[in-house]
């Protein structure tokens, strides 16, 4: 067996270095809880981009069932119920039950019988139930929540990166450039945040209706303040540090110095800030739609979905809020957690 020495005098070998995106990767697979949550999220985003270019969830609109169909595992426990108490259908009476010289218009209908068949009317067999229920039109529960997944995620993950760009943008101005810009960009963030988050999310979603596009440009345009707070503090600790300094000696612009030197060195944070903003743009996407303000009426998310929950329930009809409240919560719960542990797996001071 032959052993690597270490001769008198020799040099130590080179540690290759690692980025800290390589250094967070490998501290996001220690953690067992954020890894797992990983594959969570991306589970989620798989079943949205199928949902989106029309793989699976396409007929959540057609109306397969009847009305209220239970799903599956109800209503077989309520047929073999049935079945148990010797319970018998009734049986349909047709005609009058009378003998033709008692029935005055028993001419006229055996007339109108040798015509019937000319004005039938073919019934479409709908279901009687599905696997996890349908709503008061016969629309299968199970396509619209994920149809409802797709909308949700798309609006939450637009949102976030527009809120995103906006907040990095104006903090980058702010923190670097500083003097008037910095003056002005802070008392206009001062107005901004004075007014409640409902109330101006609210007032700007009624002036700009309903709608997917809208919806994403309203709730960027209401969540940029906590990036924008965060950018503008990291570029006023950076643009003094020395390899700025250095670029600047060199001639590089003030455009570059901000979006090629210092910029990636808060990218780690924005992307912590850009999932928690995802996770807060779901929920205000949902509490739109649920109020009337969100997506349009030919579109179905977790919020439209909501908001014909109440009547449902009014009539022991309760499998579309359990269906919304399991897809919703595994996702905003698995989306939290991970943020957290991106949160510690890309802190340089985490060893």
């Amino acid at each position: 067996m032959t052993t690597l020495q270490n001769t008198a005098g020799a040099a130590p070998a080179a540690v290759p270095s690692r980025s800290l995106w390589a250094l967070g990767w490998q501290r996001l697979k220690r953690d067992r809880i954020g890894f797992a949550c990983l594959w969570i999220v991306s589970g989620f985003m798989l079943l949205a981009l199928c949902s989106w270019v029309g793989l699976i969830g396409r007929g959540w609109s057609a109306e397969v069932a009847v009305s209220y169909a239970p799903p599956t595992f109800l209503y077989q426990q309520a047929h073999d119920a049935a079945q148990a108490s010797g319970a018998k259908k009734a049986e349909t009476v047709t005609g009058t039950g009378l003998r033709p010289e008692e029935d005055p218009i028993w001419t006229e209908t055996q007339a109108a019988m040798k015509n019937r068949d000319k004005y039938v009317v073919p019934e479409v067999k709908k279901a009687e139930s599905l696997t996890f229920g349908a709503d008061i039109r016969g629309r299968d529960i199970l396509d619209k929540v994920v149809k409802g997944t797709s909308t949700s995620l798309f609006v939450g993950f637009f949102g976030a990166l527009l809120s995103v760009v906006i907040g990095a943008s104006l903090g980058a101005c702010a923190g670097f450039l500083g003097r008037k810009i910095d003056d002005f960009l802070m008392w206009f963030y001062n107005v901004f945040t004075a007014m409640p988050d409902m109330l101006l999310l609210l007032a700007f979603a009624a002036v700009a209706g309903r709608g997917l596009g809208t919806v994403i440009l309203v709730l960027s345009l209401t969540s940029w303040p906590g990036t924008f707070r965060l950018v503008r503090a990291e570029f006023i600790k950076l643009r003094s540090r020395e390899f700025v300094q250095a670029a600047d000696a060199i001639g590089a612009s003030s455009a570059r110095r901000m979006f090629v030197h210092i910029l990636p060195n808060v990218s780690h944070l924005l992307l912590v800030q850009f999932s928690l903003l995802m996770v807060g743009l779901i929920k205000y996407e949902v509490i739109l739609s649920f109020l009337g303000f969100g997506v349009d009426v030919r579109q179905v998310s977790w919020g439209s979905m909501l908001s014909e929950v109440p009547e449902e329930l009014m009539q022991g009809y309760w499998w579309q809020l359990a269906m919304v409240v399991v897809f919703m919560s595994l996702l905003v719960t698995a989306f939290s957690m991970l943020t957290d542990s991106l949160r510690d797996a890309l802190d340089p001071k985490v060893k």
